[in-house]
């Protein structure tokens, strides 16, 4: 995986999966996320070693996607908003049964 599409896929994880976390975990992955801090920067911060900052940011990022894989919020996401795209596609060409099929899988989704 490329390291922005990480970053990116990683961004949406938290987005939806944040109030799992701890303050620390949440903390340490926004300054590293969000903000762009390097591990460095937060190990300095918090009075703590890099490699302990670098531990939890990896034991979190694998937290993210253990509850991305029993949840699926982000590929929910993902297909809804594909299936919107669609739709709106479906509705400019005045192609009826096309915006009925996606409609349909819309409500299907939730």
């Amino acid at each position: 995986m490329v390291v922005l599409e990480k970053t990116t896929r990683i961004n949406y994880l938290y987005d939806f999966y944040q109030s799992l976390l701890t303050s620390k975990q949440k903390s340490y992955m926004s300054l590293y996320y969000l903000d762009d801090y390097s591990l460095g920067e937060i190990a300095e911060e918090y009075g703590v070693s890099r490699q302990a900052v670098y531990d939890n940011i990896k034991r979190t990022e694998q937290m993210l996607e253990q509850y991305e894989e029993k949840l699926g919020l982000f590929q929910r996401f993902r297909q809804r908003k594909q299936l919107l795209q669609d739709l709106q596609k479906a509705v400019k060409q005045h192609d009826e049964e096309q915006t009925l099929s996606l409609i349909d899988s819309l409500e299907k989704l939730d």
